[in-house]
């Protein structure tokens, strides 16, 4: 479809409204009218009656009289999505069982519009640990999930995933031969290791859940902390080898539901 052809079908208002709840999703106090307006360069004026049916409609709060905030209402919408529901209905009792034998946090994480989103978080059983918030965007190109969820899918599908990833952005993030050659290498092996580029001291250890037909349907990861005083807690090997079994026992579970119907 042609740029003129998109431009053909747009329904301003409803651009309106998902302007300010994506917005709103990015700021956890909320932001006034005007503050909104600003931001996404329209008069104050033009967002008064949005502003009011999507309070009114209860995606929307209003706190402290003049300021905004995205409420819940999305996130049990998306909760309520069939698919999703049952992947991380069976994965939690895993994932449970994976940070008591780690005693690491992990996560799941599908890809949903272009780009990876936390599905669901199992906390590290002691006192430390890196979790990440249910619902979060994460990186595509820069993250263990990124990298096994596009390993594991075919060449045409990753050209998709990459181009929704990117939008209108045409520098690819610098991607060349070398990157491509290491997701080969990543799904040769089975899982992902790498240096978080977020936070200093942490590793991505990243397996695919496989659905029937072999591609990964989500990546189970665990951001991999040095334990000092825990002698108990297994080293980096043995955390991959217990996220692997974790990742084969979804997969095997992916395959017999999760893809049915």
């Amino acid at each position: 479809m042609s740029e003129n052809d998109s431009d053909r079908y747009r329904a301003p208002a409803l651009d309106k409204g998902l302007d300010i709840l994506e917005l709103l999703a990015e700021e956890e106090s909320g932001l006034t009218q005007a503050e909104i307006a600003k931001r996404l360069d329209r008069s104050a004026s033009e967002f008064y009656r949005m502003l009011d049916r999507l309070v009114k409609r209860g995606y929307v709060s209003r706190m402290d009289g003049d300021r905004f905030a995205l409420s819940l209402k999305l996130f049990g919408l998306a909760q309520r999505h069939a698919p999703i529901r049952r992947l991380t209905s069976f994965a939690v009792p895993v994932m449970r069982d994976l940070a008591e034998a780690t005693r690491q946090a992990n996560q799941l994480v599908v890809f949903d519009r272009g780009n990876p989103v936390v599905v669901a978080q199992q906390e590290a059983p002691g006192y430390w640990g890196i979790s990440i918030r249910v619902g979060s965007r994460i990186g595509l190109f820069d993250t263990g999930s990124g990298h096994v969820l596009l390993a594991f899918r075919d060449q045409e599908e990753r050209e998709r995933m990459i181009a929704e990833h990117l939008g209108d952005r045409a520098d690819g993030w610098g991607l060349d031969v070398a990157y491509f050659e290491r997701l080969e290498r990543v799904r040769e092996c089975g899982h992902e290791r790498m240096p978080s580029a977020q936070t200093a001291g942490v590793t991505n250890l990243s397996v695919p859940v496989l659905g029937a037909d072999g591609k990964a349907v989500a990546a189970l990861t665990i951001p991999f902390l040095p334990l000092i005083n825990a002698e108990d807690a297994p080293d980096m090997e043995g955390a991959v080898e217990s996220l692997k079994a974790a990742g084969r026992a979804l997969s095997v579970m992916s395959g017999a539901e999760f893809l049915a119907g």
